[in-house]
């Protein structure tokens, strides 16, 4: 379940990648690309914190710790949603968090997932 977590992930890195060039430009993101980006970061959170969290299986310590920073970048997603709405382009130093965030979050869940287990 947790692969289906990093590949909805890694096509949020995509659109995250076109999205924060355009913020960095001072250009507002189209919605559809937002949007995109948002559905798939949300749908690999849903899942990445029902695998570690309910299924009853315990987590390596490197997906609870991603779940973690996984969720900071969510919140810093809902702040930058909100400039958006707005019409205003999202700052720039919010944008470079969020992003930070994000791929510390992802790289300790690829960590977590395919780094072989300590015996």
């Amino acid at each position: 379940m947790l692969i289906y977590s990093v590949a909805l992930f890694a096509l949020a890195a995509v659109f995250g990648l076109y999205l924060i060039s355009r913020v960095l430009k001072g250009a507002l993101p189209p919605w559809p690309a937002a949007l995109a980006h948002g559905a798939f970061a949300a749908t690999g959170l849903v899942i990445l914190l029902y695998a570690a969290f309910l299924t009853g299986t315990p987590a390596p310590m490197a997906v609870l710790i991603a779940a973690g920073l996984l969720v900071l970048a969510a919140l810093g997603g809902f702040l930058m949603i909100s400039f958006h709405l707005r019409g205003q382009v999202p700052p720039k130093p919010v944008a470079v968090i969020h992003a930070l965030a994000a791929v510390a979050g992802f790289l300790t869940l690829c960590f977590g997932v395919f780094a072989p287990a300590a015996s």
